[in-house]
């Protein structure tokens, strides 16, 4: 009988710990979406200040039924660090989860619809697809498959976006 309640008692246990290590993994891969995306944002947005990245990112945006209009209203330059400055600041919300989750809640929401129009690029930008002898389906070119990253960037925004406005507004467990 003894070993009965010890049996019991290490599987309660085994189901607690991993319990606890599933709700530890999902903690710290939240934080590793919330940051990584908060520090590409970053990235890339500081990126958009050079000529180098506004040049790049042109033809994406003058293809866009989305952005193309921009380019009457400004610069390619300008353009570009209209959309580096959004990035930035979208970061930046993000990272005040800690400290206001409402305000992160609304980062990640911008992100959310900063991906969208990037994923947009995909069906607008020429050259974006190609074909490959013997494969059935379109190949990702070289813009396209830097485009498609942006799925995962998707992803990020919206567990981030849920997470911080549950926490918002329900104020459960605190996660990082």
């Amino acid at each position: 009988m003894s070993d009965d309640i010890e049996s019991g008692e290490t599987t309660n246990a085994l189901r607690v710990g991993n319990r606890q290590l599933g709700a530890t993994l999902t903690n710290v891969g939240i934080g590793v979406l919330r940051y990584g995306l908060a520090a590409i944002l970053l990235y890339y947005g500081a990126f958009k200040f050079t000529e180098v990245e506004a040049k790049a990112i042109e033809p994406l945006v003058a293809n866009s039924p989305l952005m193309f209009w921009l380019y009457s209203m400004m610069s390619v330059q300008a353009v570009s660090i209209l959309i580096g400055v959004t990035e930035i600041i979208v970061a930046l919300l993000i990272l005040l989860r800690p400290f206001a989750p409402r305000l992160s809640a609304i980062g990640s929401l911008g992100a959310i619809v900063m991906t969208f129009i990037t994923l947009s690029f995909l069906f607008s930008t020429p050259g974006a697809w190609t074909s490959v002898a013997g494969f059935p389906l379109p190949v990702a070119s070289a813009v396209g498959g830097f485009l498609i990253k942006d799925v995962f960037l998707l992803g990020a925004a919206i567990v981030t976006a849920g997470e911080a406005i549950e926490r918002a507004f329900n104020r459960p467990k605190i996660r990082v």
